[in-house]
Order: structure tokens, then sequence, then C-alpha cells
């Protein structure tokens, strides 16, 4: 293995960094992107139990802001609950722009990685052969078999890079389609609170304690001076 890095020439450097840099981004995507840690189920179902609650206390929002990448969003609604409804969809759609780069973190240089690995690969391979026609032009076509083998050497770096690259862009693909679909799940889970804050909002809430007594004795009084006698007109009484 070491004699193959070592016949790949100085373009195999760059490319053995670059896969190493690949697999960390990769272990870190998939430690990151678990459902568990974007988009747990207890958390939707907290923000709609909060979302339905006449009374929310500031620590309840920030314990579900600091469970995910979901919850931050929906705290981000729950906070905007006394606003206007176009208003707290704004501040929902700025908290779900910055989970999205989040959940994109390390992608772009995967794409990266992607690009340049069969450059370098092929930029490896065009400078061995160039080193292979300059034997050629120095000492002639000399053994056959001694040409041939410069030749594959000058195409390791071609292979390696293409192999990178290749691995490299299913894992990339897997990640993305990964993240559109937590991306998915976090509209359909904010539109639902917007609408369950929404309706909340809407629904006539019932008499309070403190105003029931009130109206009580104002039916009373009303009463009162329903049946109490009307006095006698001034003047037809008196003739």
């Amino acid at each position: 293995m070491f004699e193959l890095i070592q016949s790949g020439g100085i373009m195999m450097f760059p490319l053995i960094l670059s896969s190493i840099i690949a697999v960390a981004i990769i272990i870190e995507r998939f430690m990151s992107l678990r459902v568990g840690k974007v988009v747990p189920a207890e958390d939707m179902e907290r923000a709609r139990k909060l979302a339905s609650s006449p009374r929310l206390l500031d620590a309840q929002i920030d314990e579900l802001r600091n469970g995910s990448l979901m919850g931050r969003v929906l705290a981000t609604g729950l906070d905007s609950r006394e606003l206007p409804r176009h208003i707290m969809k704004e501040n929902v759609e700025e908290a779900g722009r910055h989970a999205v780069q989040e959940l994109e973190r390390y992608l772009p240089a995967l794409s990266t990685i992607v690009t340049i690995t069969p450059m370098m690969g092929l930029l490896g391979t065009v400078l061995g052969m160039i080193g292979v026609f300059s034997a050629i032009n120095t000492a002639g076509v000399g053994n056959p078999q001694q040409l041939a083998g410069g030749i594959s050497e000058a195409l390791i770096t071609t292979v390696a890079g293409l192999l990178i690259a290749i691995v490299t862009l299913v894992f990339e693909r897997y990640f993305k389609a990964r993240v559109n679909g937590y991306v998915t799940t976090m509209e359909r889970e904010a539109l639902r609170l917007i609408e369950i804050t929404n309706s909340n909002r809407k629904t006539p809430q019932p008499p309070s304690a403190a105003a029931r007594p009130s109206a009580a004795s104002a039916a009373a009084q009303a009463a009162a001076a329903a049946a109490r006698p009307t006095p006698p007109a001034r003047g037809g009484n008196a003739a």
C-alpha cells in the first residue's frame, strides 16, 4: 500500500488529505443528522400542547428550544404567539433558515471534494506522463515493459481521485436527501403550530370568575328596577 502511494507521486498527498477530510465530515454528519437530534417526535408533541395551553411559561419555551433544531424553530413560533400571524410566520421562517444552514453544514466541503479530487488525480497522471516522456526523450524507448510500468504508475492518481470522488458523492447525495426530508417535516410542523396558535386566538374566552358576580349583580339591579312601582303622574289625580 505504501509503495502504491509512493509510486503515485506528489499528488497522492493532497488526495489522501482530501479522503481524510471527507471521512471526518461523513462521520460528523452521521452523528449530527440523527432523527432524535433534529426532529424528535416528543418535541413536536410538546410544542402542540404548549400552543394549545392558555398559559405559557418562558422556562417551558426555553426547554423546548434547547432540545433540538426542530424545538428551536417551534420555540420561535411560541415566542411570537402574541404577534400578528404574518409576523409570527416570518419569525418562524427566519428560524427555519438558520436551522437549514445548521443541517447543511460541511456539505459544501463534501461537494468541493467531489469536484476537485478527479482533477487532482488527472493532474497527477499528467505530471507522471510528462516524466515518462522526458525519460523517453533522454534515454530512448529502451525497455517497453519499463515504459508501460511508468504509464501505469502515472494512472494511479486518476484512479485514486475518481474513487474518492465517487464514494464522497454517494454520501453527499444521501445527506442532502436527509436534510430535505427534515426541512419538509419542519415546515409541516411549523405551519401546524401557527394554525393552532391562530385558532386559539380566535376562540372566544369564557368569562372570568371576577366578571361573573358583576353580571349577576347587573341582572339583579335590572329586575329590581322593573319591580319598582311607577310614581303617579302630576296633575290628573289632583282634580
